[in-house]
């Protein structure tokens, strides 16, 4: 991994997670750094390990349902798959894919009306011919696992990998699960277009601040205020912040998503709770009505590799039923990730224009010919 982290860094990332990156001054008088050293160390850990300071918003509060879409692409139609996937705009994460098969996965937002017309857009794609399979999971919102100092060396100044530790970890853990990884009861819309308009922008960069949102909002800081306060806020439309950042060596390591079946719930909470501070998890959702997790990881290619064989091992005692895993390609142009589809929200709901999908998709199928 590149050289530089080290536990004070670790403490910044920690107390970020939990105040969030808007308060820097009080982040800094808790961990007694001055403010301006707690900046410097950001900003040095954004240019070397990719850190950004993100928000993740709770979908479910903005009446949308989460689609994890795994696309196995036919032979030759790989980079067309990606484009037709694309062209759905409620898309907030799409990559090319390889490993069990090589294609894309997508992570979709739709509107809880318009699912049908969603799964009728996937087998419109599946007609086109460049996909040989689509495998759609409807998902919790995902739990965003930030950096803790858990498994971190102080002394050597690294992650240290205790896999052996994890899996007896799992068999002893509380199965309680947190909020966002429970399957909700309603998909309520608890948003306006003001609020919408600050969550995208919070999306975008965690540390904005409300005088510049309302100056490209064009509202005055004080109407601003008003809806982060009591809506945003208030109507829980914020998971959390993530830290997002790639802490191990990029040429060394890979990004991976996994999905884990379990044979009952208690088991399938045990597992997430143990995930939910390990510096390797970068996401986390349960499937809706299952009791499965989708997941995703971050690893040296190696502990990658031990990861699997702590699977394999809890597979063994009958604890995981399944696990399958696809790598992402993190070549530049292979991935893309999107904010909220602002533009789609209008008069106090989400337009999901179907028919405007499909034409899109079969000019693209058109001019690829």
């Amino acid at each position: 991994m590149p050289k530089g982290l080290d536990s004070i860094d670790v403490r910044i990332l920690e107390g970020l997670a939990v105040h969030g990156p808007r308060n820097m001054a009080k982040l800094a008088k808790e961990l007694d750094i001055p403010r301006g050293t707690v900046l410097s160390r950001i900003e040095r850990m954004s240019s070397t390990f990719f850190l950004r300071l993100v928000t993740t918003i709770y979908h479910t509060n903005l009446g949308m349902k989460k689609a994890v879409v795994f696309a196995k692409a036919s032979p030759g139609s790989e980079e067309l798959l990606f484009s037709c996937l694309k062209v759905n705009k409620f898309y907030i994460y799409l990559s090319r894919v390889y490993g069990l098969f090589e294609g894309c996965i997508g992570i979709y937002i739709i509107p809880v009306q318009h699912t049908g017309e969603f799964e009728d857009f996937l087998e419109e794609v599946k007609k086109s011919g460049v996909v040989k399979e689509i495998d759609l999971r409807w998902s919790t919102c995902f739990h965003t696992v930030n950096r803790t100092s858990n498994w971190f060396d102080d002394n050597a100044k690294t992650w240290a990998f205790h896999w052996k530790e994890w899996v007896k970890e799992v068999f002893s853990a509380d199965s309680e699960l947190p909020y966002t990884l429970k399957d909700p009861a309603s998909f309520p819309l608890k948003a306006d277009k003001t609020d919408l308009f600050i969550v995208k922008e919070l999306e975008k960069n965690a540390a904005v601040s409300l005088t510049s949102i309302a100056k490209k909002l064009g509202a005055s800081l004080q109407n601003t205020r008003y809806h982060y306060e009591k809506h945003v806020v208030k109507n829980g439309l914020v998971e959390t912040y993530q830290m997002a950042m790639l802490p191990f060596d990029r040429a060394t390591s890979d990004m991976a998503f996994f999905v884990f079946r379990f044979g009952d719930s208690e088991k399938m909470g045990k597992f997430a709770r143990t995930l939910l501070d390990k510096p390797f998890v970068i996401i986390l959702g349960k499937i809706l009505g299952d009791s499965s997790l989708v997941c995703q990881v971050y690893l040296p290619r190696l502990e990658l590799r031990n990861f699997v064989d702590a699977l394999s091992d809890l597979a063994r005692q009958d604890f995981l039923l399944d696990y399958q895993y696809v790598l992402q390609d993190l070549r530049q142009g292979k991935w893309s990730r999107e904010t909220i589809p602002f533009e789609f929200f209008k008069d106090g709901s989400w337009m999901y224009e179907h028919s405007k999908h499909v034409q899109a998709l079969h000019d693209l199928l058109s001019a690829s010919n």
